[in-house]
């Protein structure tokens, strides 16, 4: 098992919550309930497993689910939708600049702050195309497992 990134480490455990994306002018488009698996196997060549599942207003369900590698000091990932890095500061925030394969000519850059006591986290997203900023997604998430 690779050492190192106590903050990603931290955000290990089942979450719930809603996203909820806006537009550039702040009004909401979309709003998703969410579940979400952190995991880090202790085996293999992936360290960081995420699995999620997404249920629109309408009831649409989605899956998905994607690994990341540990390569120095930032987890790398490559998959179908995106490709893109994770890291950690030293005051435990994690970030994420992730090019989209699904949208092209889009990327989102995330921020993941976890709550003291570890029970709550938020994420925001910041979506720019073609340099311009055109969506975020808020996540407010609770650990329930």
């Amino acid at each position: 098992m690779t050492d190192g990134f106590p903050a990603h480490r931290a955000h290990a455990g089942i979450w719930k919550g809603t996203y909820r994306h806006l537009g550039a002018d702040g009004a909401l488009e979309a709003e998703t309930a969410s579940t979400v698996w952190c995991e880090f196997p202790e085996q293999g060549p992936v360290f960081y497993r995420q699995r999620i599942e997404l249920v629109s207003s309408a009831g649409e369900v989605t899956r998905a689910s994607f690994d990341g590698t540990a390569r120095g000091d930032h987890l790398w990932f490559d998959t179908p939708t995106f490709t893109g890095r994770s890291w950690e500061t030293a005051d435990g925030v994690v970030l994420l600049n992730l090019q989209r394969r699904d949208e092209p000519g889009a990327h989102f850059v995330e921020v993941i702050i976890l709550a003291e006591g570890g029970l709550r986290r938020a994420r925001t997203w910041h979506w720019f195309r073609d340099g311009a900023l055109f969506r975020r997604t808020l996540c407010d998430e609770a650990r329930v497992g």
